[in-house]
């Protein structure tokens, strides 16, 4: 990636589109945007700087997550503007804790806690349904848990906790896609958020995974920040049917 997203964390594609990559960086209230293996990155300023975790686009409308469950909104048509002047700021509408994920499908809006009061990680983990109002704003219509009881049976470990830094879905399975920093792993629950499988990541290749996302041709996307001896980059791993 380059230099200015040496800190990437969420990434997103619209509708699937795999030529332009969405993403944005913990530090900054900016929207980066650019082709995959360009030595430069567009962006816009939608608000001030913050710890900002990741990014959706739902109904034509870019959506991005504070890590304290504050989400802003403004319409993907005005990124081209030298600052977005009008960007909406949604507060309360997640319970008190710290937020890392976000994926939007359908007009419906998910959004992973990492580490929320009402969740006690060495036993569960909760994703929260958001439905999109007529006038932008945003309503809890539901939520999942996640077993780390589960995760912990397949890892093997005692006194396990789990903190997701990113999710998504995927396109031809329904299957969710959960990639923990913390935790080197990658755990993927069928569509009714059942652990079935966890998968160890290398540290040496992913250095810090913050960000995934599928593209409609089922190819897979890992971000990961950079340190002080290597960028930021983008791992994609390519779909191939049996």
């Amino acid at each position: 990636m380059p230099d200015v997203l040496h800190e990437i964390s969420g990434i997103s594609f619209y509708k699937g589109k795999k030529d332009i990559l969405y993403a944005e960086q913990d530090e900054e209230g900016k929207l980066f945007w650019l082709h995959l293996g360009d030595k430069k990155a567009e962006h816009v300023k939608f608000g001030k700087k913050g710890d900002y975790e990741d990014v959706a686009i739902l109904n034509d409308q870019v959506i991005m997550l504070r890590s304290d469950g504050v989400l802003f909104s403004f319409p993907l048509s005005e990124i081209h503007q030298e600052e977005i002047s009008d960007a909406k700021e949604w507060d309360g509408v997640l319970p008190a804790g710290e937020f890392e994920g976000l994926y939007a499908d359908n007009s419906q809006l998910y959004v992973l806690c990492k580490h929320c009061q009402d969740d006690e990680t060495t036993k569960s983990i909760t994703a929260y349904m958001l439905s999109m109002q007529a006038d932008g704003s945003f309503k809890q219509n539901g939520s999942a848990t996640i077993s780390v009881k589960t995760i912990e049976k397949l890892t093997g470990e005692d006194k396990f906790k789990f903190h997701p830094s990113a999710f998504t879905k995927n396109p031809n399975t329904g299957q969710w896609f959960i990639v923990s920093a913390v935790n080197k792993m990658l755990v993927i629950a069928d569509k009714d958020w059942t652990v079935k499988e966890v998968y160890r990541l290398d540290p040496t290749k992913f250095h810090q995974p913050e960000g995934i996302a599928f593209d409609k041709d089922n190819n897979l996307y890992i971000s990961n920040e950079g340190d002080d001896l290597s960028p930021g980059n983008v791992l994609k791993f390519v779909f191939k049917k049996d």
